[in-house]
């Protein structure tokens, strides 16, 4: 025998003000007794610190406690019997009470540091002789807080932000022959973009002593959590996508259109005791020796033979 939740929607996307429904299906070969069925609707954020990473004591690894958002138990069917073969129960629970605040529904987040997620969990109580069967299936959650009217009438207009990459415009050390014969990129990206919209820009190399061997475009997630009166900062790599491949020709304009990963990304949010935030950076590789001895080096470690220039990215939920 078995059970599984089958949710109304593919997707399993669903906003705060609508209630998670579907089906729970249980598949048996003979009649079975039970003392009720009870779905449970479960969010919460999960908070951990990297001791080792964040140079804080190890101690403190895993003793923040995670941050409830919804936890509700419904009754879909009292007790009775279930029949052989395959049976379905619908069942539909509100993910948010009235007198609920929306903003403590923060949107489904996998990250480093911070994961905010959403569980239904179904529970099939047999008694004490038989073991209770149970399934759990995670549905995603998708702010509804600005699909007012208005909002719906204005698309969000990318706010761009103009850029320009020499080898003064560089903190690290750069190859001799960089410094020397210097290089200039010139462009503009968007620092503020909607989930469902891309990264957008351009991109010229107008001068460069060097030939480039790639130019990509980098997306960062900062996660910062609170921590007693010290808040730990940790900057981890979400994805890299190349625009470029090889020398590219000098004063000609490239396009830069990065779509957002799902679930790995969420609106810009500062909350309390924790914060989710965003940055881009335009990476430029040149090509050199060196590089081919460091295949795998850390992306936020600067190397002799790359240049790079990160802004701030303001993600939001647009209808």
């Amino acid at each position: 025998m078995s059970v599984e939740l089958k949710l109304s929607r593919s997707n399993r996307i669903y906003r705060p003000s609508e209630a998670l429904e579907g089906k729970i299906i249980v598949k048996t070969q003979s009649s079975i007794s039970h003392y009720g069925i009870r779905l449970t609707v479960k969010g919460s954020v999960n908070l951990q610190v990297r001791g080792g990473s964040a140079g804080v004591v190890e101690s403190f690894y895993g003793v923040i406690k995670p941050i409830p958002i919804v936890n509700r138990t419904i009754e879909v069917k009292s007790s009775g019997k279930i029949g052989s073969g395959t049976s379905e129960i619908p069942f539909s629970v509100n993910l948010r009470q009235r007198d609920e605040n929306l903003e403590r529904f923060y949107e489904t987040f996998h990250g480093a540091n911070i994961s905010i997620q959403y569980l239904a969990t179904v529970d099939i109580s047999r008694g004490y002789l038989h073991k209770s069967l149970s399934a759990t299936m995670e549905f995603i959650v998708e702010s509804d807080k600005e699909n007012s009217a208005d909002l719906q009438q204005q698309p969000l207009s990318p706010e761009m932000a103009i850029f320009y990459i020499t080898q003064d415009t560089q903190r690290h050390p750069l190859l001799p022959e960089l410094k020397s014969g210097g290089f200039r990129v010139t462009g503009k990206i968007s620092t503020q973009c909607s989930l469902s919209g891309p990264i957008s820009g351009e991109l010229t190399v107008e001068t460069s002593a060097v030939p480039i061997h790639s130019i990509d475009i980098q997306l960062f997630r900062v996660e910062s959590v609170l921590l007693g009166e010290k808040i730990v900062t940790e900057t981890s790599l979400v994805q890299t996508t190349q625009i470029a491949d090889g020398d590219v020709c000098h004063n000609l304009t490239l396009p830069i259109y990065v779509i957002l990963p799902r679930l790995l990304t969420c609106p810009t949010t500062l909350a309390g005791p924790f914060s989710v935030e965003f940055k881009v950076a335009i990476v430029i590789s040149f090509q050199s020796e060196l590089s081919k001895l460091h295949k795998k080096s850390d992306a936020k470690t600067p190397r002799l033979w790359l240049a790079m220039e990160t802004l701030l990215l303001e993600l939001v939920r647009t209808k």
